[in-house]
């Protein structure tokens, strides 16, 4: 269905009929509001006004933050500011833009993610208020636009506010639009679009058998007429080919202004079933608003034939079978110098390393990502644990729990549909206990329920006793354990999961995070000494062995619902003053840029992935201070073939993943070469390192 374009201070941004937030495609007309922002980063008083004038305030384009210069080293330096300090305060946005207004038409503005808090004015009308930083949120703005030009005024401000989480974080805090912001055009009978700013569909398994499966659709449908109307919606399942595989009707009347639910049931018969990473297949579900016959409103969100749940030993469960989850977490997706304002093409860029890697999972640390991150790992079947943003500490105040549970509302009715999104987080390590945590902690927990009752939920622990009150309202709980690193020895992580869970015997129980810092400007091979977790040195090897204990001593204990790598990609943190440089917490198996895996997500890959792979690890360590070393190659293969200096090959049985050489280097330059063959191609690295007795 095509609609006339809107009439904009920049037309040629109109997509027509689009694909938009939440997995969702509408009948409607989306318009990018891009181009043409004026941005002062400052609390401006009358900026709100449309008669202000803004000409000599800086122009930008959105998505925009203004705390770019903050994503990595050197932003706060360069500024003359105390290093690791960055800007957190509010600051102002102005767009003007053109309407020409249609009957039968609604207009709603739609952002995708604004933080932390957001004022939203149109020609001087306050539109509304949204608190949280990473949720997606829309204004009805029929009623404000008027014809011709209209002034639009968004003041913005990360600063820490007592009434809205988060209050604490490991993690820089970005200001700004920095996710998109569209104007939506619909018909005044609609796909509700106030749902939670979700897409107003939802799309459930209800029962799995051999050769069926039972899919419930609920429809919200609202009707802004002055009088009540009577609407079909016609509901839709397509395969992957985009063929028809089942149909359902159904009628309701709706009163003016009124919103109302239509549901409907559908059975897919021998359906391919959404299986994680072994065969992720994606169904679409589509649902079009009828009245009189005349098609006035389109929906379609993903659908994937799943279950999940938990079995009686505390494993999780795809489809009725157990699935081991393991994989890393994820910080809101960053780039240097960008802050947040990622493209489509980075974030496909970590989600296609990830997978690379091995991963059945991921945890999405510690807030609602954007949705592209969602969409990858449908389609990758990549299972993601997604939580709202309670970290560290809390406000005991009711403003506070109000928000977090409108935090939680928006986030599972904008993920609901993801077949990848397995689980809800309740929080990520509370230090305090007590009334005000517990009561939150249930709120947060009976929401979820309320909401989604097919999915389990889960609390990430740490910094109290293991079975302390707050971490008994999940379904399932994890635990934040640094062995190590902050505490005693790697291998304890193994004792510590057995004692806990002959206490706890059924509670499901996981690892939420386990890491170390790397960096790698940082080379000592062998490590003579464990290295000071907030200390300057960070050894790659060190974090390399460090994996090898975690992962041999975890995947032992198949009780474990989950183990999480903290983390995938090192992240700025204006907190850290550690590793090779200031604001970046450097635990990441890749480097910030995404140009560097370190040796440990080689481990990982070795262990996970079923692509053929050998890697030669230290290869950064290019000046050897011994002539006798230790060559080690990560590989699944069986055996891998060796050589120094192009001498003759040696065959290393590969034993655990691991194939160690012994060798002496000659002095000067040493080539090292690995090779291995799998079904008729080859694999090989290479590394050189320099050995020299004199300066």
């Amino acid at each position: 269905m095509t609609f006339p374009s809107l009439r904009l201070a920049r037309p040629w941004l109109v997509l027509g009929l689009a694909l938009w937030a939440f997995g969702a495609a509408r009948a409607a007309e989306v318009t990018p509001l891009r181009d043409g922002w004026r941005f002062a980063r400052a609390d401006v008083p009358g900026a709100e006004t449309a008669t202000f004038d803004d000409s000599g305030w800086a122009t930008v384009s959105t998505p925009h933050t203004y705390n770019a210069a903050d994503s990595g080293l050197g932003g706060a330096k360069a500024r003359g500011e105390p290093e690791g300090a960055y800007y957190r305060g509010p600051a102002w946005y102005r767009l003007s833009l053109d309407h020409a207004p249609r009957a039968g038409r609604r207009y709603f503005l739609q952002f995708d993610g604004a933080a932390l808090k957001a004022e939203v004015f149109l020609n001087g009308r306050k539109l509304g208020t949204h608190e949280g930083g990473y949720a997606a949120f829309r204004y009805d703005v029929t009623d404000a636009l008027r014809p011709g030009k209209n002034l639009l005024a968004v003041r913005v401000d990360n600063a820490r506010n007592t009434r809205f989480a988060p209050l604490n974080g490991d993690f820089n805090v970005f200001g700004g639009l920095y996710r998109a912001v569209k104007l939506v055009e619909t018909s005044d009978i609609h796909v509700d679009l106030g749902d939670w700013s979700g897409p107003g569909v939802y799309a459930r398994t209800q029962a799995l058998a051999a050769r069926r499966a039972t899919i419930g659709a609920k429809v919200l449908v609202r009707n802004d007429r002055a009088t009540a109307a009577s609407v079909q919606v016609v509901t839709r399942i397509l395969d992957a080919d985009g063929a028809v595989t089942v149909e359902a009707r159904g009628v309701a009347r709706i009163a003016a202004g009124q919103s109302q639910p239509v549901e409907q049931t559908l059975v897919l018969k021998k359906p391919r079933l959404w299986e994680g990473r072994r065969s992720p297949y994606l169904y679409r579900l589509r649902s079009e608003v009828r009245v009189q016959g005349k098609l006035v409103d389109t929906a379609e969100v993903p659908l994937g034939v799943r279950t999940v749940g938990l079995d009686g030993e505390g494993r999780f469960l795809l489809n009725g079978k157990p699935y081991a989850l393991y994989g890393a977490n994820i910080q809101l997706p960053t780039r240097f110098g960008k802050g947040p304002v990622v493209s489509d093409a980075e974030i496909d860029e970590d989600m296609r390393i990830m997978a690379e890697m091995g991963v059945t999972a991921l945890r999405l640390a510690h807030m609602q990502h954007p949705q592209r991150v969602y969409d990858q790992a449908d389609r990758l079947g990549i299972v993601l644990t997604t939580e709202v943003p309670l970290i560290d500490d809390l406000d005991p105040s009711d403003a506070f729990r109000d928000n977090l549970v409108q935090q939680m509302r928006e986030l599972i009715a904008q993920n609901v549909n993801h077949p990848s999104v397995a689980l809800w987080g309740i929080g990520n390590e509370l230090r305090t206990s007590g009334e005000a945590a517990n009561r939150l902690l249930a709120a947060l927990q009976s929401t979820a329920k309320a909401m989604d009752p097919t999915r389990p939920t889960t609390y990430a622990h740490c910094c109290l006793k293991d079975d302390d009150p707050i971490a008994q309202h999940s379904d399932t709980v994890s635990y934040n354990r640094y062995f190590g690193w902050y505490w005693t020895e790697a291998k304890d992580i193994g004792p510590w999961a057995d004692d806990l869970h002959a206490r706890l015997p059924k509670r499901p129980i996981g690892v939420s995070e386990y890491g170390a810092g790397a960096s790698i400007l940082h080379q000592e091979d062998p490590v003579l000494r464990r290295p000071v977790a907030d200390g300057y040195w960070h050894p790659e090897q060190w974090q390399t062995v460090f994996h090898e204990t975690h992962w041999r001593e975890l995947r032992q204990r198949p009780f474990l619902w989950s183990n999480f790598i903290w983390v995938g990609f090192d992240f700025p943190s204006f907190k850290r003053n550690e590793g090779d440089r200031p604001a970046i917490n450097d635990k990441g198996l890749v480097t910030e840029d995404r140009l560097t895996r370190k040796d440990a997500y080689y481990w990982y890959q070795a262990n996970w992935s079923e692509v053929p792979m050998l890697h030669l690890t230290s290869r950064r360590d290019v000046n050897k201070r011994i002539r006798h070393v230790k060559v080690k190659v990560y590989s699944n293969q069986p055996s891998v073939r060796l050589r120094l200096n192009g001498g003759d090959w040696t065959t290393v049985p590969v034993q655990d993943h691991v194939a160690l050489w012994e060798i002496d280097l000659a002095e000067g330059e040493n080539l090292v070469e690995a090779a291995a063959e799998v079904e008729g191609k080859a694999l090989s690295d290479s590394v050189q390192w320099t050995y020299r007795t004199r300066p």
